[in-house]
């Protein structure tokens, strides 16, 4: 009988072993998203295209790139910058000072915040170079899907109003006539409603000019081609 015993109790721990292992910890909860009424976490971009775009962020998922983008829009880092890089059924891309893709602001990168949000209509992401943990200022706005981006650059937020002004974004790498950020607000701080830019005024016609007898009128000057700019940085790739 103690054989037997001991038998029973061998098969009995050769089958505990494995149930035993596949006991796992528990699954953390995902962080609950702020509420799309929440103030404090709506991004405000007024356009040159003619209106005022909303954005959803989503400090839940990517904590470090929406306060960074929150410090430097309260700073107005963002005023008056470019949409350098709009690729049509692609991307609008900016946020950087230089206008040409190389730049960022002054404060440190901000490491990766991979998360699952898709790249999906709307949404807005940060732009980096070839480190994933290179995004500092720069983002882009997503025209159609591209989930070959997913979990490979950092989704902070999602255009909830106002696509209709991001839509006309002048293209082009860089564009001829770009379109830019003219104010940007986090909804908190109370910012003003939406003011459309003056249209400027036709200059005045100032007819012929008039040459002086005997003076020779100056042939006018070749214009000078700059080099193209080197290998833009924190750019999405096409996927």
């Amino acid at each position: 009988m103690r054989v037997f015993a001991g038998i029973v109790a061998v098969v009995a721990s050769l089958f505990a072993v494995p149930a035993a292992a596949q006991v796992q910890a528990p699954v953390a909860p995902r962080a609950a998203p702020p509420l799309v009424t929440d103030k404090e976490n709506l991004w405000l971009l007024d356009l040159s295209t003619g209106g005022r775009v909303t954005i959803w962020l989503r400090p839940d998922v990517a904590p470090k790139m929406v306060e960074r983008i929150k410090t430097l829009t309260r700073q107005h880092f963002y005023d008056g910058l470019l949409f350098h890089r709009v690729i049509d059924g692609f991307m609008a891309q900016g946020g950087d000072p230089k206008g040409d893709g190389t730049g960022g602001s002054e404060l440190p990168n901000v490491p990766s915040e991979f998360n699952y949000l898709p790249h999906v209509r709307g949404s807005v992401s940060a732009a980096r170079a070839d480190d994933p943990n290179s995004a500092n200022s720069q983002f882009f706005i997503v025209f159609q899907p591209r989930l070959a981006l997913d979990k490979k650059y950092t989704v902070f937020g999602r255009v909830i109003d106002g696509m209709q002004y991001v839509d006309p974004i002048e293209r082009g790498e860089p564009p001829a006539n770009p379109s830019r950020i003219v104010h940007a607000y986090i909804a908190a701080d109370n910012p003003p409603p939406f003011q459309p830019l003056p249209v400027a005024a036709p200059a005045a016609g100032l007819g012929a000019p008039v040459t002086l007898p005997g003076a020779a009128v100056a042939a006018p000057k070749p214009a000078v081609r700059t080099p193209a700019p080197a290998a833009r940085k924190a750019a999405p790739k096409r996927q």
